[in-house]
Parts: C-alpha cells; structure tokens; sequence
C-alpha cells in the first residue's frame, strides 16, 4: 500500500522542532523522523533575525532528515501571531439548476461568499474554516455535497494574520529549499493533537501556552468557534522572577523548570527551602509566589477571551491546557480555581510504539501539523481553492503556481 509522507515545521520563541512521518491509506500514522533545536532569530514569535531564524530551521529539518532518512521537499507550517484576528461570518447562495442538487462548485460558492469580508490591508487571510452548512429549513450539516435544496448557507470562521508575520516566515522557510503545503494557526493544530472528539462537540476551550504568547481556540458542536491570541507566555514568567529575586534570566529560566510551582507553599510545604543554582540562591517560597501571581493573571487573561453566551461559557468540558508552560506543578489545580471550569493538561495523543518524546505538552503544536493534514486527507488541496479549510494569500498562490 502506497504510503503518503507528511512533514512539519512549528517555528517558536524556544524552540524549532520538525516532524517528518507518513500514512497509509487508512490515516494510520507513522513517525519517520524528529528534529529540534534552540529557536534563534525569533523575538515574541516574531521574526527578528532571518539569519539566525534559518540557521535553527535547517538545523531542525536536517536532524529530522537524518532520523527519516530522506530530504524533506515541503511541509505544513505553524503560525501564531499576536496581531491575528478572527470573525464568524455566513454566506447564502441559491441553487438555481433544475434538479436542485447541491454540487462541490456549489458549496465552494457559498464560501467565497461567506469570505467576502473586508480584510485590512496589513492583513491576510489565513483561514476560512466552515463550521456547518443549512439547505433550506435543515441546519447542522457537515457537507451538503449531494442534497436537494433551493438555498445553500454556510457558517464559516474565518481568521487573518498580520501579512508581515506571513511573508517574513514564508520567505525564511522557502530559502531552504522547503516548499510550504500550508500555514495552520498554533492553536488549531494543537487542538488537533490533545483534544478528544467529545470535547469538540461538548465545547472546550485550550490554550497553548508557549515561550512568548498564548495561542487561545474555543471549540463547540465539533467544530472552532473562536480563535484568539494574547501576548503572554513562558518567557513573561522567567523574566519576573529574574526580575523579582534579582538573579539572571538563564538561572530564573532554570529555577522555573526544575523547581517551580504555580501554587503557592502550604503551611505543611517546606516553603523556607533554599533553592541554589548559577552560583545564586532564592527561596522556594519566593520562586512560587512570582511564578503563582503571573500565572493566575494568565488564567484570568485566558477565561477573559472565552466567549460567554447567557452568563455561561459554555464549554462543559473546561479548559485544556497545553504548551511548554504547561509542564509547570499545580497549573490545572491553579486553573480550576481560577477559572471555575474542569482544567487539564492536554499532552499529543501520539499512537502507541512512536517516539514517545512526543507526549508532552509543548510538542502539541508540531505534533498537530502532523495531525492537521491527516484530518483533512480527504479534502482536495486545490492550491488556494482548497474547499474548506485554507485559502492561501495572493503571494502564497502566485508561488504556488510558479512551481507547477
């Protein structure tokens, strides 16, 4: 059986880390190959030094490489952008041929029609994600392909991205020689690694919360409702406690990960610990009282951007966390008090007998690239038409074309 290769790239504020794997004709999955290396050049998961940007990326893909044991042409590439935004929009198109049978031209119709949104100039579009389709008096449908009806509506979500954001990372990755099948924004390709499908009908919000922001997706009746981004991660953490006890960011960096805890001692904890490393000495007591202070201001920033509906959240099954920061002690716990909500950590669903440094949380982004395409397998990847799930912006699509 004929196998089909998928690679992946997730550029973050830490770290780059390039998934090659391949599939078989039923969707089963196979990790062929695993590159990470120190993220360079990138600044609040902004381009900052392309140099430097493309050096930790070919280092990355060239471990990866080594592992499959073949080159990686081209791969799906995640995105996360402070200055993203998003809207639900809906379109209608009439049927208007004599058998009233709804065809794919038809359905591709009332999308470009739902996408007939004013898009600023310093923007591009990134997503055009159809949630269900209506054919006249019937509603909730996931593809309408093959109906009768008269009026064909659609409910769509639609994200954009800042077109610098786009280009500057497009541009590094395509100096490589690597071919882009697509841009996925962070928080839906990490949807698609630590959510289950009851949490998607149920509703459920996660967040990823990376190095240097916190990529936010809510999720109801199967499919996303809201996407979001705030400017807040990991490095906000390391850089208080440098700041609050005095001591380098690279030692804070390192205190965080090996001793801390987003809740605060208890009376029976050892709170008065002393706590050494880099030639510096703080208090565990200390060191969890930052990391308590601006994590709970996280969570609070996070509930803030789940979308209420008659003073409820809606999302009964809670908030998902997933992401480096994450892997903090106590964060859940913190979460649950915070939010009021069921909160867990949410680690790769990677399959059993795979590289099992995949299971934690901050590999949730590149491991969901993977994921992405694999749900998506059987929609047609029409090169900027793709009926569905991504248009591709005018330079992306004039590339596109110059290579076929």
């Amino acid at each position: 059986m004929k196998r089909n290769r998928i690679s992946a790239i997730d550029v973050g504020a830490t770290k780059v880390c390039t998934i090659m794997a391949d599939t078989n004709g039923t969707g089963a999955l196979r990790i062929l190959g695993v590159g990470v290396a120190e993220s360079q050049g990138i600044e609040k998961n902004a381009m900052a030094n392309t140099r430097n940007a493309a050096a930790a990326i070919s280092k990355s893909i060239s471990k990866a490489e080594k592992m499959a044991g073949y080159r990686c042409k081209s791969a799906y590439v995640g995105i996360s952008d402070p200055e993203m935004s998003s809207l639900n929009n809906h379109g209608v198109i009439s049927i208007s041929r004599e058998d009233q049978m709804v065809h794919i031209a038809d359905r591709k119709r009332a999308l470009e029609v739902a996408q007939s949104v004013e898009v600023p100039s310093d923007q591009e579009l990134l997503h055009l994600i159809p949630r269900s389709f209506t054919l006249d008096e019937q509603d909730n449908i996931k593809d309408p392909v093959g109906m009768t009806g008269f009026r064909l509506g659609v409910e769509t979500h639609i994200v954009t991205t800042a077109a610098t954001s786009v280009q500057n990372l497009t541009r590094c990755i395509r100096h490589l020689g690597i071919g882009i099948d697509g841009l996925v924004l962070g928080s839906l390709s990490s949807a698609e690694a630590v959510l289950t499908e009851d949490e998607r009908q149920d509703g459920v919000a996660v967040a990823d919360i990376g190095g240097a922001v916190t990529d936010i997706a809510v999720f109801k009746g199967g499919s996303v409702c809201h996407t979001s981004t705030l400017p807040v991660g990991g490095y906000h953490i390391t850089n208080d406690i440098a700041v609050g006890l005095s001591i380098p960011f690279g030692v804070a960096e390192e205190m965080k990960r090996k001793h801390g805890s987003a809740l605060l001692p208890g009376e029976t904890d050892d709170g008065d610990l002393t706590l050494t490393g880099g030639g510096y000495a703080i208090l565990y007591r200390d060191l969890c009282e930052i990391i308590n202070a601006r994590v709970e201001e996280l969570l609070r920033l996070i509930l803030f951007r789940i979308p209420r509906t008659d003073s409820s959240y809606g999302v009964s099954s809670g908030l998902v966390l997933t992401g480096g920061c994450s892997n903090l002690a106590g964060i859940a716990d913190l979460g649950r008090r915070v939010t009021g909500l069921p909160v867990r950590v949410g680690t790769p669903i990677v399959p059993d007998g795979h590289d099992s440094s995949l299971r934690w949380p901050e590999y949730a982004t590149s491991f969901g690239l993977v994921c992405w395409k694999i749900r998506n397998q059987n929609v047609p990847d029409l090169r900027g038409q793709r009926e569905g799930w991504r248009i591709l912006p005018p330079r992306l699509l004039s590339y596109f074309s110059s290579r076929n």
